[in-house]
Formats: C-alpha cells, structure tokens, sequence
C-alpha cells in the first residue's frame, strides 16, 4: 500500500498585478493555513518520503511552511507541475520510484482537483468524498491509499481517506 496526499497551495496574494502568476507568494491567511496544515498534519503522522512541487513561488513557500520535517523527504521541485491538467499530474506520479511508499504532491487547481476526484472514482458517499466533490479550495488536502504501483495510478485507483480544508481546521479549534 502507498499513500498519496494531494495538497493545493495556500492562498496567495494578488496585490501586485505586475507580478506574473507563477512569481505570486503567500498571503497572511495563506501563511496561517499552511502552518494549520503543517500541524495537523504532524498530529495524524503524514510524513512523506518524496515531495513532488510545482516551483511558482506560492507552492514552493507552502512548502516551506510545512518545513521542518521529522525526517526530511526528497523534495523534487517540477516545472511541469506549474498548472498541469490531471494527465500531467499522473504523470509526474507515474514517474515516483516503487520503493517510495508516501507522496506529497502540491500543486494547483483545476488540475489537482480533477486529479482527486478521479482517484476516488464515482460513488462514495464517506464525509470526505463529499468535501472533496464540492470543491479543493486553497491549503486543502486529500490523503489517498494506493494500493498498485505508482505506475498503474489510474481513474478509481485511489481510496480517499481524508479531505482537510483550512476552514474546517479552522472550526475544529487548531488556528
């Protein structure tokens, strides 16, 4: 078994319109989520071997305020994940050695969304799925289990065992 968890940056600044969009760093609130997220990540033990991101600077700095890590994943940051569709997300997925057993991939909306709901395939019907299915809003994360090989990930191929929004983080007192 294989855990994937698919993390969309924090939200992000659009203050300074010259700025081109992979330049666009954080917000205050994108910063706060992602150090929510860092938490309750450390409180349920996701700790990832590889970290799979895309290098706009909003990603990479969500990155960095889920640092430090108890031990510290290969952090592999990929061009190609820059806005990628679902097909180029899997890709990049397909590429993970089989000897990595955990994967954290952030990344960006549509692409990353489109990629969980595919994982999880049709029906469903746990708390999760039905978080994720109403949308992947900025510094949420989805946690899979992968029970093939990277190389095999396809449509339906995941388990979806947690959808955590800031909000929700939020509300559960962890600000």
């Amino acid at each position: 078994m294989r855990q994937l968890m698919l993390l969309r940056h924090a939200k992000s600044t659009w203050d300074d319109a010259s700025l081109p969009d992979r330049d666009r760093p954080l917000n205050a609130r994108g910063r706060r989520s992602a150090a929510m997220m860092r938490q309750a990540m450390r409180d349920l033990g996701l700790a990832p071997d590889v970290v799979l991101v895309s290098t706009a600077r909003r990603t990479l700095e969500t990155l960095e305020a889920l640092e430090p890590w108890d031990d510290t994943p290969l952090i592999e940051p990929m061009d190609s994940l820059y806005l990628a569709n679902p097909m180029q997300l899997a890709a990049a997925l397909h590429g993970v050695a089989e000897t990595v057993r955990s994967v954290l991939l952030i990344g960006h909306n549509p692409g990353l969304h489109d990629l969980a709901l595919s994982l999880a395939g049709p029906g469903g019907g746990a708390d999760a799925a039905r978080g994720l299915a109403q949308g992947f809003p900025t510094g949420a994360l989805a946690e899979f289990i992968v029970p093939g090989s990277w190389w095999d990930l396809r449509e339906g191929g995941g388990r979806l065992v947690r959808f955590l929004t800031p909000r929700m983080l939020e509300a559960a007192g962890q600000s």
